[in-house]
């Protein structure tokens, strides 16, 4: 529990961290990662290289601080967090290398004369009060993921029973238990962890589940990204019959029941957790399903096959597809999305649920128009691949 003396440095410290957060978070990685190899198969070495990590973990750090007295208001970063960190298997012993590295970091991008040792001690207090947080929820998602039917804890032995290419850049892989028990259940928008050796060098990393809970198997949708370690050793070297190490599912990013017309909205490998959330609305059959899809070209495009035969088969299933470029015969519409997409293919009182995600700058434009339409924040939910940033 921190002192009132402690929370007052905390808060004092927010604009420290608004400015130079970034900074403090890049010098952290660069610490933990070059001396504690232990933890390196947790990140995405390509989210380093961009900056994305270091700018969502200062994000994640400057909410911490703003909110250090209502620790309630961090609901949904806190809800993220845990996911994230279950589907990759992080361990309890792995805090202190974090807070340790912190703690040094805070040190020397900040020097002696603003982080002196009742701002260390001020920072150890906020870090152990998230970390008991934070492990306290883990542990209570990993028991429950244990104790469902078919759950398991760490990795378990799936075998590649079907390799599908579905387009010029995403290949599906659907997996099976090695062991032929049943398979958790998982709620349409979760995604599943892979540990995978590459090079000698192990590798985890999230993916989206592309198809509806059956108790048997899972399917993957992987997207092949230039120079992306995991996913272009999934599209050249994994073949049928092979085993993968799996991690139970995980996410936040979850269909919610309602009655409300649902609307799905994908750019490009985005559509890999919609087309689960649309497959499972459409076997309840009780709600209508509008699914809006964006991709580059008739290439990129996967999936189309699969929108067409739901088309034919349940009246209360509507798709629009929008090509960048190309593909007049294919698509509802060329080019990138447009406020009037929405306009035409949402229903027209708005009373309707919108999941949506995607690259970055497509999603910024679609929270954008339909901030403009007047959907309300309560009706619009949304996730992104890799490390969680600000799309306003």
């Amino acid at each position: 529990m921190l002192t009132a003396d402690q929370t007052a440095i905390i808060k004092a410290t927010v604009p420290i961290l608004e400015t130079g957060g970034e900074a403090l978070t890049t010098h952290f990685y660069k610490i933990m990662l070059g001396e504690y190899p232990q933890v390196r198969p947790l990140f995405n070495q390509a989210h380093q290289a961009s900056g994305a990590q270091p700018r969502a973990l200062a994000n994640g750090v400057l909410i911490y601080a703003k909110n250090i007295d209502r620790l309630q208001e961090l609901g949904p970063l806190a809800a993220q967090i845990v996911n994230k960190h279950v589907a990759l298997q992080v361990l309890p012993e792995h805090y202190p290398i974090v807070g340790a590295c912190l703690l040094r970091a805070i040190r020397e991008v900040l020097g002696a004369d603003i982080a002196t040792d009742a701002v260390i001690d001020a920072w150890a207090a906020a870090y152990q009060q998230l970390a008991d947080l934070l492990i306290g929820a883990e542990r209570d998602l990993y028991d429950k993921l244990v104790a469902a039917p078919g759950g398991w804890r760490g990795a378990r032995a799936f075998r590649v029973t079907r390799k599908q290419v579905e387009s010029t850049e995403i290949t599906s892989f659907h997996l099976e238990p090695a062991d032929s028990e049943p398979v958790l259940d998982f709620t349409p928008g979760q995604y599943l962890g892979l540990r995978l050796v590459i090079g000698g060098q192990e590798v985890r990393r999230n993916y989206s589940l592309s198809a509806a809970p059956n108790g048997r198997s899972y399917r993957i949708s992987v997207k092949r990204e230039p120079g992306g370690l995991a996913s272009n050793f999934l599209h050249d070297h994994v073949k049928e019959g092979d085993t993968l190490d799996i991690f139970p599912p995980a996410g936040e990013f979850v269909l919610q029941d309602s009655p409300s017309p649902l609307v799905l909205i994908s750019g490009g490998v985005g559509i890999t957790p919609t087309l689960a959330m649309a497959e499972a609305a459409l076997a309840k059959g009780d709600r209508e399903v509008i699914f809006l899809h964006y991709a580059r070209n008739r290439n990129a495009y996967a999936f189309g096959k699969t929108l067409e035969d739901w088309a034919s088969r349940h009246p209360r299933f509507r798709h629009f597809t929008v090509l960048e470029h190309g593909g007049e015969g294919e698509a509802r519409a060329l080019g990138r999305p447009v406020i009037e997409h929405l306009q035409n293919w949402l229903p027209a009182a708005l009373d309707c649920d919108v999941y949506f995600l995607g690259p970055k700058p497509f999603m910024a434009a679609i929270k954008r128009f339909l901030s403009v339409l007047g959907l309300p924040d309560t009706h619009r939910r949304y996730e992104f691949f890799g490390p969680a940033e600000a799309l306003d």
